[in-house]
C-alpha cells in the first residue's frame, strides 16, 4: 500500500510538473492556447528554430490550395502541443488506475524537446528530394541539437540532454534506454503526434476536409502495452480513420498532379546542380525558402530557371499519365534515378529529332515517378481480456490487398514538358 501511494505521488508529482512554469502562451489557428516555459520559449526562439518559419509546410502547394501558407515552424509547435496531451493522458491513466509508468520528468521535457526540434532538420523540398543521397532530415536536426552552440545550450538549460533529444529524433542512432524507445515509438508510428497535427494542419489550411481527426479521442484513449503506444480493441475506428484520411490527403493534396509536377521540376533542377557541382548539400541544408527560389538570381545555371517558373506559378505540363505498372517497360527503366536520366535524355532527342521543338530544352523533360506509400501499421489493439492483437489481425477494412489498391491508385508515372509539347508527340518518342 506504501509503495503504491508513493508512486501514485511520483507520478502525480510528474503530472503537475506539466503545467507548473508552462505558462506563456502561443495563439495556435488550429489548437489555440499552445503553453510554453521559459525555458521552452527559449529553445523555440534560437535561430535554427525559426529558420522553420521561413519554410513552407506543403512547399508549392499553396499555388493550387492558396490557403497552404503554412509553415513548419506552425507545424512543430502543433506537435509539441500534442505529445503534451499524450503526456498528461498517459499520466492520468497511471494514476487513476494505480499502476507504475516508465515516463520520468526528465524524460517527459526530453520528449516534449524532441517534439518541438523534430523539423529542425528540414531544408525546402526535403521530403522531395529523399530520392537523392542527401542526409536525411532527422540526421541533420541531430547534428543541430548537438553542434548548434545556442541550442545546445537552451536545451540543457530545459533540463534535457542534448543527446537523448538527438536519440528519440534519429532513429538511426544506436539506442538501448527503454524510456527513449518509448518515446521514438510515441513519435513515429500510426498514432504520432506529427500525423496527427500535419493532417489535421494541412487540410486546415487547404480548406478540405479530408484529414480532420478527433485528436482528444485519440490522446485520451492511447495505451502504454509492453512499453509501445496502443488503442483499445473498440478504438480501432480512429486508425482506419487516419489511414483513410491518409489517403484522401495523398490523392487531393500532397500528390495532386500540379504538386507532383512542382516538386519534380524542383528535383530535376536539384539532382543537376548537385551533379554537375553547382550546388553542395551543404549549401542546401541551410537554406529557407527565399533563399532557396534566390539561387537563379546569384548562380548562373540553365535549369534553375525551373525554379523561377515554380516560384511563378508556371509548371510543367502532364502529357503522359499511367497508374504505375512494374512490368512496364517505361515504368520499369525509369525507376531508379540514373534510369530515369537514361529515359528523360532518350525521349529528348527523340523530340527533338523531329524538328518540331527546336527550343525545348533537355531539362524540360521531366518522368515523375511517386514512392510506394504504406497503409500498413502494426498498432497493438488491446482486447478486453488484457491481451494485444495487431490491427492487422483485426477485422478492419485496411487489410494488406486493400492498402495495395490504395497504393496502386495513388501511384502514377508521369511526364512532364513544356505545354507547346503535344501529348501524342510524348507518346510516339517512348518508343524506342
Amino acid at each position: 500500500m506504501h509503495t503504491i501511494a508513493n508512486m501514485k505521488s511520483q507520478t502525480s508529482h510528474a503530472l503537475s510538473s506539466l503545467f507548473a512554469s508552462y505558462d506563456i502562451r502561443i495563439r495556435d489557428p488550429l489548437w489555440k492556447d499552445i503553453h510554453l516555459s521559459a525555458a521552452f520559449k527559449e529553445i523555440y526562439l534560437c535561430p535554427c528554430v525559426q529558420k522553420l518559419g521561413r519554410i513552407k509546410q506543403l512547399g508549392p502547394t499553396f499555388h493550387i490550395y492558396p490557403g497552404a501558407v503554412h509553415t513548419r515552424l506552425d507545424h512543430s509547435l502543433g506537435v509539441y502541443h500534442i505529445s503534451h496531451l499524450i503526456l498528461v493522458s498517459l499520466l492520468k491513466k497511471a494514476i487513476a488506475n494505480g499502476t507504475e509508468t516508465p515516463i520520468t520528468e526528465e524524460g517527459m521535457r526530453t520528449f516534449l524537446c524532441a517534439a518541438l526540434l523534430h523539423d529542425i532538420g528540414h531544408f525546402p523540398f526535403a521530403h522531395s528530394l529523399k530520392e537523392l543521397p542527401l542526409k536525411s532530415h532527422e540526421s541533420i536536426a541531430s547534428d543541430l541539437i548537438q553542434g548548434d552552440l545556442q541550442l545546445k545550450n537552451a536545451i540543457g538549460k530545459a533540463g534535457c540532454k542534448p543527446s537523448a533529444v538527438a536519440d528519440i529524433i534519429d532513429t538511426d542512432r544506436p539506442c538501448t534506454d527503454t524510456e527513449v524507445l518509448l518515446y521514438r515509438s510515441l513519435l513515429s508510428g500510426t498514432l504520432d503526434p506529427d500525423k496527427l497535427d500535419y493532417l489535421n494542419r494541412d487540410a486546415f489550411f487547404c480548406g478540405v476536409p479530408y484529414g480532420n481527426q478527433d485528436v482528444p479521442y485519440i490522446t485520451d484513449n492511447l495505451l502504454l502495452q509492453n512499453g509501445c503506444p496502443a488503442l483499445p480493441v473498440q478504438s480501432a475506428g480512429s486508425v482506419e480513420h487516419i489511414l483513410f484520411s491518409k489517403y484522401l490527403m495523398y490523392q487531393n493534396v500532397y500528390w495532386h498532379k500540379l504538386t507532383r509536377s512542382a516538386t519534380a521540376m524542383i528535383k530535376k533542377a536539384v539532382i543537376g546542380a548537385l551533379d554537375d557541382s553547382v550546388l553542395s548539400a551543404e549549401k542546401l541544408y541551410i537554406l529557407d525558402d527565399e533563399q532557396f527560389f534566390s539561387l537563379p538570381e546569384k548562380i548562373s545555371y540553365a535549369p534553375f530557371v525551373l525554379f523561377s517558373q515554380v516560384r511563378d506559378n508556371n509548371f510543367l505540363a502532364c502529357r503522359y499519365e499511367e497508374s504505375f505498372d512494374a512490368s512496364r517497360k517505361l515504368d520499369r527503366d525509369a525507376l531508379s534515378l540514373m534510369g530515369r536520366k537514361t529515359v528523360e535524355k532518350r525521349i529528348y532527342e527523340n523530340l527533338k529529332q523531329t524538328g518540331n521543338y527546336s527550343a525545348l530544352q533537355e531539362f524540360e523533360i521531366i518522368v515523375d515517378i511517386p514512392e510506394p506509400v504504406s497503409f500498413e501499421t502494426d498498432l497493438p489493439l488491446v482486447q478486453e481480456n488484457g491481451t494485444c492483437i495487431p490491427f492487422g489481425d483485426y477485422d478492419t477494412l485496411f487489410s494488406a490487398d486493400i492498402g495495395k489498391v490504395f497504393t496502386k491508385s495513388l501511384r502514377k508515372t508521369r511526364i512532364f514538358t513544356p505545354s507547346y509539347v503535344g501529348k501524342e508527340a510524348v507518346r510516339e518518342a517512348l518508343e524506342f
